[in-house]
């Protein structure tokens, strides 16, 4: 059989990523609207514009869906967040960083995927569950680090053991991005003045020229247009 032409090998990868990425955030919109067990494929693709035949053409299963979800949230996570969060040289403005890009990305209706499937399989050795796992003990490492390096410049106030304050701060980020996503701007700003508290940082003040407004700081417009 002869080889199809380049151009028709990149039409047809093309294509596929195109179905794959739909079909995946279909999915990530499912996990976070009925999780897991209620997940019902065939809506899934239907949603996305599918077959269920062309979703088992590129996951075997649920669970094989499920992971790659997972696997697609903390790539994308990591390309609108994570860049932010590499950009900052200094460790307090890293972690402001990373809640107000988290409150941005909580806009998107796919954000509560992680929380939805933590929740579900909390307590339960199951593949899925031991990805996100695997996920947010990552992050939280990272967070602790990035607290360690402000207490040791100064920068962060000495406070309770990393590992707290590190879970702390990530509950916070997760709770405020999930209970305020879409309200905008009210979701950054609330984001960051939890996480300054969780730091045991000063709050941050409000303009002189600016009496009964909300506050608002120079770094924090900045960052967020970046967001």
């Amino acid at each position: 059989m002869a080889a199809k032409p380049e151009g028709a090998r990149r039409a047809q990868a093309d294509r596929r990523a195109r179905t794959r990425s739909a079909l995946l955030e279909a999915a990530a919109r499912g996990l976070s609207t009925y999780g897991y067990a209620n997940l019902v494929l065939e809506r899934v693709a239907g949603e996305a514009g599918y077959t269920r035949g062309a979703l088992y053409h590129l996951f075997a299963n649920k669970e094989d869906l499920a992971l790659a979800v997972v696997k697609w949230v903390e790539e994308t996570w990591d390309a609108e967040v994570g860049r932010l969060v590499a950009a900052e040289a200094d460790p307090v403005e890293a972690l402001l960083a990373l809640a107000r890009g988290h409150a941005v990305y909580c806009r998107r209706d796919v954000a509560n995927v992680m929380m939805t499937l933590r929740v579900e399989f909390a307590g339960q050795d199951h593949p899925v569950g031991r990805a996100i796992t695997d996920i947010v003990d990552r992050l939280e490492a990272d967070c602790a680090a990035l607290i360690a390096a402000g207490r040791s410049r100064g920068s962060i106030p000495p406070g309770p053991p990393l590992a707290e304050t590190a879970s702390a701060y990530l509950g916070i980020v997760e709770a405020v991005g999930i209970q305020l996503a879409g309200h905008a701007p009210h979701d950054v700003e609330l984001a960051v003045r939890a996480v300054r508290g969780v730091l045991g940082l000063p709050p941050v003040p409000a303009p002189a020229d600016s009496a009964g407004s909300e506050p608002c700081s120079g770094a924090h417009t900045a960052a967020e247009a970046r967001a």
